[in-house]
C-alpha cells in the first residue's frame, strides 16, 4: 500500500483550521481521536507523533524521524487532558447559570419597557446618592485638611486651637479614598 498523502500542512494527522490554527487527530480502529488545538503546525504533528507512539504505530507513519522512545515523544508532546466526567458536570452548571442569567436580562428588559417610571425612579435614587456621597467625601476632605494643618502648626511648635480632647483631632485619621464598599449605601443597613 503506498504511503498516505501528507495535508496542506505538510504534516499527516495535522489540519489548518479557518482562525489560522492547527488540530490534530488520529485513527485507532474505527474512533478518531481529536488530540487539541495548536498555534503551529509543528505542535501539532508532534502531538500526532506522540499518540502514534502510545499506540505503537510503525515510525513510518510519524512525522518525525528524531524521536526514538515513547518517553521522548511524550516530553515533546505531553498527553493531552482528558475531560472528566466532573468536568462535564461543572460545563454543565455553568451553562445552566449562563441561561438563568440570559433569562434574567431578557426579563429585567422586557420590565424596563413596560414599566419606564420604575427606570426613571432607579436613576432618580443613583443619582441623589452619588451626589449625598461625593458631598459626604468633601466634608471628610474639608475636615481632615483643617485637622492636618493643625497638626502641622503644633509640629512646628506653634499652639493649636484644638483642646487636647477635641473629637475634631479624630478627623487626622479620616479616609477620604473614594473607595466605597459595592453594598455600602450609607444608610447603616445590609439591605439594598
Amino acid at each position: 500500500m503506498p504511503p498516505r498523502r501528507r495535508g496542506a500542512s505538510g504534516f499527516r494527522g495535522v489540519r489548518e483550521r479557518p482562525n489560522g490554527w492547527y488540530s490534530a487527530e488520529i485513527r485507532a480502529g474505527d474512533v478518531r481521536l481529536g488530540l487539541g488545538k495548536f498555534r503551529s503546525a509543528r505542535e501539532a504533528a508532534r502531538a500526532y507523533d506522540a499518540a502514534a507512539w502510545r499506540l505503537d504505530r510503525p515510525r513510518s507513519q510519524m512525522n518525525f524521524r528524531d524521536v526514538f522512545t515513547r518517553e521522548e515523544a511524550q516530553r515533546l508532546a505531553p498527553p493531552p487532558r482528558l475531560i472528566t466526567d466532573m468536568d462535564r458536570a461543572d460545563h454543565a452548571r455553568r451553562q445552566r447559570r449562563l441561561l438563568v442569567a440570559e433569562e434574567d436580562e431578557r426579563a429585567m428588559a422586557e420590565w424596563r419597557r413596560r414599566h419606564p417610571e420604575d427606570v426613571d425612579a432607579e436613576h432618580a435614587y443613583w443619582a441623589e446618592r452619588t451626589a449625598r456621597r461625593r458631598s459626604e467625601r468633601a466634608d471628610r476632605r474639608q475636615r481632615k485638611a483643617v485637622a492636618n494643618e493643625q497638626c502641622d502648626i503644633v509640629s512646628a511648635g506653634g499652639r493649636s486651637f484644638f483642646t487636647s480632647d477635641d473629637e475634631r483631632w479624630d478627623d487626622v485619621w479620616l479616609s477620604t479614598s473614594d473607595d466605597t464598599d459595592v453594598d455600602d449605601d450609607g444608610d447603616g443597613s445590609d439591605l439594598e
